[in-house]
């Protein structure tokens, strides 16, 4: 691999073995290539491996042991719902390769708990994007997602299937999302997703709705995902201040994190 100039050279480094990862050739518990080889592979200085590793390690993606080295972690990780995330880095942080098939991309009306949501007027034209999205060829979530026209005409259908709403705004149009807020709640499958999803009607599902804004406080799409419930578990961890063990003291949230099952 050679690097490229323009992208921090630890950035291309922890991808490169990021990828080597999810490629399966490096499996849970393998060792990685020392931080010597690591360097002289790629003829950066060992800072900058460690960098790189550090990243990963940061994503679980890998785990360190004093004086053995890095150690590729099991196929079951987290990752933080309290960061902004977008479906494919989901899936990535947790060991697992994500794709989408898309179902419906279609210039719809919005009803007038849609419009609420999005700031606009009952009845506006939106664009809903429904997706399959799959974890290693298998279906795990189903997406519907509504944007303001003015966003949507910015997509099409054929580049959702490898990429996401997120990465295309961003990226393409310098458009970021700055914020979402969520409401989880549970659902039971009824024929359609039941059929989408592979699993029997009536079969429990976890729900989360989602509104996505961008700069100035602007709606940039809402979204329900529908996840298995036999694929993603959540996990909460609250932190007490250190010092204070009075009764009732809040505690903040430290980590909110969905584990994906393989």
């Amino acid at each position: 691999m050679i690097l490229k100039e323009g992208i921090p050279r630890h950035t291309q480094i922890s991808n490169w073995l990021r990828a080597q990862i999810d490629r399966g050739e490096f499996k849970a518990d393998d060792k990685l290539p020392s931080e010597n080889e690591l360097a002289k592979k790629f003829d950066v200085s060992r800072v900058t491996i460690r960098r790189a590793l550090q990243s990963l390690e940061g994503e679980s993606i890998i785990y360190r042991c004093q004086g053995l080295g890095s150690f590729v972690s099991e196929n079951r990780a987290t990752h933080n719902l309290i960061r902004l995330t977008d479906f494919n880095e989901d899936m990535i942080r947790a060991g697992l390769t994500p794709s989408s098939q898309v179902k419906k991309f279609e210039m719809t009306e919005a009803q007038e708990w849609l419009a609420a949501q999005l700031q606009l007027d009952e009845g506006c034209k939106v664009l809903q994007i429904d997706r399959l999205r799959f974890a290693n060829g298998e279906p795990i979530a189903y997406d519907c997602t509504w944007l303001p026209v003015f966003y949507g005409q910015l997509l099409n259908e054929e580049a959702l299937e490898d990429s996401t709403i997120y990465k295309i705004l961003e990226k393409e149009y310098n458009i970021p999302v700055t914020k979402g807020s969520y409401r989880m709640s549970a659902e039971v499958a009824d024929e359609q997703m039941a059929a989408e999803l592979n699993v029997p009607v009536n079969t429990p599902l976890f729900l989360i709705d989602r509104l996505s804004y961008t700069l100035g406080g602007k709606p940039l799409y809402y979204q329900k995902r529908f996840y298995r419930n036999d694929r993603v578990i959540y996990e909460m961890t609250l932190e007490r201040s250190s010092g204070n063990n009075s009764h009732g003291e809040e505690m903040p949230l430290k980590e909110f994190s969905p584990v994906f099952k393989s």
